[in-house]
């Protein structure tokens, strides 16, 4: 886990805002099983220092340590496979304000343990909540990247339109990366790597661990996004919400 540094703990202790109602879920899309260990999780964990220190209750899953089955329905067990805890995981999502998908970089992609990830959340997505909106709506997601080669930000692009294409809410800067020498050489959290140190990285996470932290508290204050206009059950009962399209009327 992270140490906080001074200055971070002066920003969580001159802090006006309660996120103490907040949680987060980190899920870590490492194809490293545990107990190896990941840079992408050292990476998170100045996050996850941040928003503890603040009040959020955090918790991360290492998606490779559990038999996610392939698929694109909630549970896959009805579909042929024998096992699948995606289930229990997807209670997790479900639970928290705060979804943050971490994953290493290969040949310039999301690991395929990410891929995975985010096409199971897509097979829970067609679920509505309370207000008849899609069930993921009201939360906020970020993305965290680690690697040895170019793919940072098209990572992030394509982790980032996933979320909020499913109902994600997506703030300011709500991605941060490391990346060392292009081909072999130290990881994030290897000695020397200078990843820790990395000034830039460092105000990256920063800024998505308060503005997670600060679009959620609105989000949750404000009762979620407005029900009108996004609600399917209106929809498909013919309401059109002010669409112009004559043959709608």
């Amino acid at each position: 886990m992270a140490n906080l540094t001074e200055y971070h703990e002066q920003l969580a202790a001159q802090s006006k805002w309660d996120f103490s109602d907040l949680s987060a879920l980190f899920i870590n899309c490492t194809l490293k099983r545990s107990p190896e260990v990941s840079n992408t999780r050292g990476l998170a964990d100045l996050a996850v220092a941040i928003m503890e220190r603040n009040g959020v209750s955090v918790e991360v899953v290492r998606a490779v340590d559990h038999e996610i089955a392939t698929g694109v329905y909630p549970d896959m067990t009805e579909h042929g496979w024998d096992r699948d805890d995606w289930p229990e995981i997807a209670e997790k999502v479900m639970a928290a304000n705060i979804l943050i998908l971490l994953s290493p970089i290969w040949l310039g992609e999301k690991s395929s343990v990410c891929t995975r990830v985010i096409e199971r959340l897509y097979g829970n997505s067609s679920r509505l909540n309370e207000q008849g909106q899609w069930a993921y709506y009201g939360r906020v997601g970020g993305c965290m990247i680690t690697g040895n080669e170019d793919g940072a930000k098209h990572c992030a692009m394509n982790i980032l339109y996933s979320l909020q294409h499913l109902g994600y809410v997506i703030p300011p800067q709500a991605d941060s990366a490391w990346l060392g020498e292009a081909g072999p050489g130290p990881s994030y959290l290897d000695p020397g790597s200078g990843g820790p140190e990395n000034d830039f990285t460092n105000r990256n996470t920063t800024f998505l661990a308060w503005n997670l932290m600060h679009l959620a508290r609105m989000l949750k204050d404000a009762g979620g996004i407005p029900a009108h206009g996004n609600q399917r059950a209106a929809w498909d009962a013919g309401c059109r919400f002010d669409f112009p399209n004559p043959d709608y009327r």
